[in-house]
C-alpha cells in the first residue's frame, strides 16, 4: 500500500521537476532569442537565460534518467530516498545561497550586471528545488504517518 503511494508521490514529483526543467529551458531560450533578435547586450538577462537553460537542461535529463529507474519501493529503499532527498534539500538551500552571493558580489563589489544576473539565475533554480524536493518529503511523511496510523488488520489485507 505504502509502496504504491510511494510510486505515484515520485511520478508526480518526477512530472513537477520536468515541468520546472522545460519552463527553464523554453523561458531561457525566448529570452536569449529576443536579445539576438533584437541585437541587445543585456548582460543580466543573457546570464539568467543562460541559467535556465543550463539547469533546465539538467532538470530534463535528470528526470529522463530517473523515470527509467522508477518502480515499486521496499523500506530499505524508501529511506534511501528520503535520505537522498534531505540531502538534495541542502545542496538545493546551498544553490540559492550561492546564488545570492553571487547576485550580492556581483552588485556590491564590482557593479558587474551578469554576474548579478547569473547569481539570480542560480538562486531562482536553487529555490525552486528547494520547493520541489520539500514538497515531495512532506509528501512522503504524510502518507508514511497515513499508512501507520491504520489499524494493523488493514495492513495484512493489503
Amino acid at each position: 500500500m505504502f509502496a504504491d503511494t510511494l510510486l505515484e508521490l515520485e511520478r508526480g514529483h518526477l512530472i513537477r521537476l520536468g515541468l520546472w526543467g522545460a519552463a527553464s529551458v523554453i523561458a531561457g531560450a525566448l529570452i536569449l532569442l529576443l536579445l539576438y533578435w533584437r541585437k541587445s547586450n543585456a548582460p543580466f538577462l543573457q546570464h539568467f537565460a543562460i541559467q535556465g537553460l543550463a539547469w533546465g537542461g539538467i532538470d530534463l535529463a535528470l528526470v529522463a534518467w530517473a523515470w527509467q529507474g522508477l518502480g515499486l519501493r521496499d523500506y530499505a529503499s524508501s529511506v534511501q530516498l528520503n535520505q537522498f532527498l534531505w540531502l538534495n534539500v541542502g545542496l538545493d538551500a546551498g544553490y540559492a545561497a550561492v546564488g545570492l552571493t553571487l547576485a550580492l558580489t556581483g552588485w556590491v563589489l564590482a557593479k558587474r550586471l551578469g554576474l548579478l544576473g547569473a547569481g539570480i539565475g542560480v538562486a531562482v533554480q536553487g529555490f525552486a528545488l528547494f520547493v520541489l524536493d520539500l514538497r515531495l518529503l512532506t509528501m512522503m511523511e504524510s502518507a508514511r504517518v497515513a499508512v501507520h496510523s491504520l489499524p494493523i488488520g488493514s495492513w495484512l489485507a493489503t
